[in-house]
């Protein structure tokens, strides 16, 4: 009589939750329909997290917002938040919470100082999209694993700061523009457009790129935010579903 012996199952690793916010009070970008859908589809391949997207910034509460391991802002414009929510904001984040802000995330809530913090500058204004080269600053951090190649060329719309985020020492730039491949550009030779850090006890991850659905079909671009989600939610106790 042959016995075979049974191989033990892999227990699945839980899965983070994550949030996505896209609500707008100013100009709303026709890709968040595609950066919504794209991130629902990376959950689900990867394993790695479940998506709940929302237009209702109500839902910014300590209680709820305490479910989950990150939170992402995709492309909210204007005064999207009122004093309540950005409090809770806070206190989330000071509690560990992660944070990913992405493209137009810096243009929100622009009244907020502690918010520009957190996003780690507010928008400006930007050129006429165009091609141009990005420049692959740090490509040894955990959210750029894997970046082989030091530069890329990206269509997109390069965004100006209001402040020169080298100017904000708690930021880690990950990518910045090659100023001399694109038009438009105000902030000098130094053009930084994604960038990490730690933050008042949570993590920030902000990506000025994403302008166009083409964006969300990239595994480059697709690949940082997943990294930046594990990397965001590691400052807390990883909030997931069982």
């Amino acid at each position: 009589m042959t016995t075979v012996d049974r191989v033990p199952e892999t227990p699945q690793q839980p899965r983070l939750r994550v949030l996505a916010l896209s609500k707008t009070a100013g100009y709303r970008h026709e890709c968040i329909p595609a950066s919504i859908a794209a991130l629902r589809v990376l959950g689900d391949r990867t394993r790695l997290f479940n998506l709940v997207s929302t237009e209702d910034a109500s839902i910014l509460s300590p209680d709820t917002l305490a479910g989950y391991a990150t939170v992402i802002f995709l492309h909210t414009t204007g005064p999207f938040l009122n004093d309540v929510q950005l409090a809770a904001l806070q206190s989330y984040v000071r509690a560990g919470g992660g944070f990913i802000g992405v493209h137009a995330a810096a243009s929100g809530n622009k009244e907020s100082e502690w918010y520009g913090r957190l996003v780690g500058a507010h928008f400006d204004y930007h050129p006429t999209p165009e091609e141009g080269t990005l420049v692959i600053e740090d490509a040894g951090h955990e959210i750029m694993s894997g970046n082989s190649v030091g530069e890329r060329r990206w269509m997109d719309e390069w965004y100006n700061f209001k402040t020169h985020p080298r100017e904000n020492a708690n930021l880690h730039v990950l990518v910045r523009g090659d100023t001399s491949s694109f038009q438009g550009g105000n902030m000098g030779d130094d053009h930084p457009l994604v960038w990490c850090q730690e933050f008042e006890g949570g993590r920030s991850f902000y990506t000025a790129l994403g302008h166009f659905d083409e964006a969300y079909e990239d595994e480059w671009f697709m690949g940082q935010l997943e990294r930046a989600i594990v990397w965001t939610a590691d400052a807390g106790k990883r909030e997931t579903d069982k």
